[in-house]
């Protein structure tokens, strides 16, 4: 008999190809049924058929404050009673770009003068790339096997034969030249981004770089590495675009770059870009930095990008009441939350002898299959991957919803009570077990 569930996915992969609006959402790496998702509150939803889960996906990061908190709900309605979209400035915008400005800085430090808001991520890098390009009059991107900076077609490229060749479309429907513009060269590597700098040095316009990685499983960037990227790239007249549109705001009140800075390690990017948190749960993302580089875009500089519905006054509202709200206090309780879950997903797959590593950036964490944490996307991919599957319906079956992905980050709220992390820790066990027991489909093969 199906529930409620499966007649959804059925009825979906009539009329959305794939059956989802984001193909990880098909749960293709893990099999079974997708949940569609009809409420949220705090840190549980419920799926069609009326069973409520703890969430650890918190909509990919967005609902740092939890689902549907309720100043944030309130804020939405307020504005919408109001109107909404106007294609035409607001108020809000301009309090929503000072108070990004004002959050990322850690005492002198101060990457960001001026803020562009756009409706997406993958908008916001693919700005921050044209105008790099624009500033400096240059083509060439450099950028890291495993970091996911959207969809756009010039970050959709796969890597080429050698550290220092063009890279190849990474997806059906990008042109080779478009892609060729791109050099793809492996995480955590400075040799790596030196030898390509002396090769192709005078052309490359900016290194773009995940903050932190997440879309390869959290893999975290070694000590000193971004910094050494910003050196690297201003002593060749590049740039370096930091995209946190998932750490931003997340990890800490300026981000993973405010993390870092917070802890001794000084450097600025030139352009930084955000989503997710920024509009706190809403459709919105953001690119900023200092005012010499964000004057090139239009109508002040060369650099055109434009959007109906940027700045979006429903997504602004959400956005300051959810950077308002985020509070230190907001931060300890993430961080507690996740250490808790992670210490005890480290705990459970230990006492069942899975080999595996727990790795982390800040409050974000996720499981590598691994003896340790992987530094790079090629030894990411070397991973038991096949124990996941089990592992993430057992947690499912226990009232427990992770990310439908081994590469993906788990994401804990500020609402995530005892309650909630007692069910967490409760699965961990079981799911522990499930992963232990799955056998390698390529032993079965033979």
């Amino acid at each position: 008999m199906t529930d409620l569930n499966d007649q959804w996915f059925a009825r979906a992969k009539d009329v959305i190809p794939g059956g989802v609006n984001s193909p990880v959402r098909a749960y293709g790496s893990v099999g079974g049924t997708p949940r569609f998702v009809q409420s949220a509150s705090g840190p549980r939803i419920t799926d069609a058929a009326g069973r409520e889960y703890v969430d650890l996906v918190a909509s990919w990061g967005p609902a740092l404050l939890g689902h549907a908190h309720p100043e944030v709900v309130g804020a939405v309605q307020s504005a919408a009673s109001r109107g909404l979209s106007f294609g035409a400035p607001t108020g809000a915008e301009v309090e929503l770009a000072d108070l990004v400005a004002q959050r990322v800085q850690v005492g002198a430090l101060k990457p960001i003068e001026k803020v562009r808001l756009v409706s997406t991520g993958t908008e916001a890098t693919m700005t921050a790339i044209r105008l790099a390009r624009g500033v400096t009059g240059r083509d060439l991107l450099i950028k890291f096997a495993g970091h996911y900076h959207g969809h756009s077609d010039g970050l959709l490229a796969a890597a080429g034969s050698g550290v220092a060749t063009l890279a190849l479309p990474g997806s059906a429907g990008v042109p080779a030249p478009i892609a060729a513009q791109t050099l793809v060269l492996p995480y955590n590597d400075l040799d790596a981004v030196r030898e390509v700098f002396a090769v192709h040095g005078e052309n490359i316009a900016a290194i773009i770089v995940e903050a932190a990685s997440a879309n390869m499983g959290v893999v975290p960037p070694l000590p000193g590495f971004n910094a050494a990227l910003a050196d690297i790239a201003h002593g060749h007249g590049a740039l370096l675009i930091m995209d946190e549109v998932l750490t931003g705001f997340r990890v800490h009140p300026a981000g993973f770059w405010g993390l870092q800075a917070s802890q001794g390690e000084r450097y600025l990017p030139d352009i930084l870009t955000y989503g997710k948190v920024i509009g706190g749960g809403m459709p919105l993302a953001a690119l900023a930095g200092r005012a010499e580089v964000m004057d090139h875009l239009a109508p002040l500089g060369p650099v055109y990008q434009a959007g109906t519905l940027s700045g979006n006054p429903l997504s602004v509202a959400a956005g300051l009441a959810t950077l308002r709200l985020a509070t230190p206090e907001v931060y300890a309780a993430v961080d507690d939350a996740a250490g808790r879950v992670a210490d005890a997903l480290d705990a459970a797959l230990t006492a069942e002898g899975v080999v595996h590593a727990v790795p982390r950036a800040g409050s974000l964490f996720g499981v590598a299959f691994l003896p340790e944490v992987p530094r790079d996307y090629a030894t990411a991919l070397t991973q038991q991957s096949y124990r996941y599957a089990p592992f993430f319906h057992a947690m499912l079956d226990a009232g427990v919803s992770l990310p439908p992905s081994v590469f993906e980050a788990w994401f804990l709220t500020a609402a995530h009570d005892d309650i909630a992390l007692e069910r967490v820790l409760e699965a961990l066990p079981i799911a522990a077990r499930a992963a232990a027991e799955a056998l390698d489909p390529t032993l079965l093969a033979q």
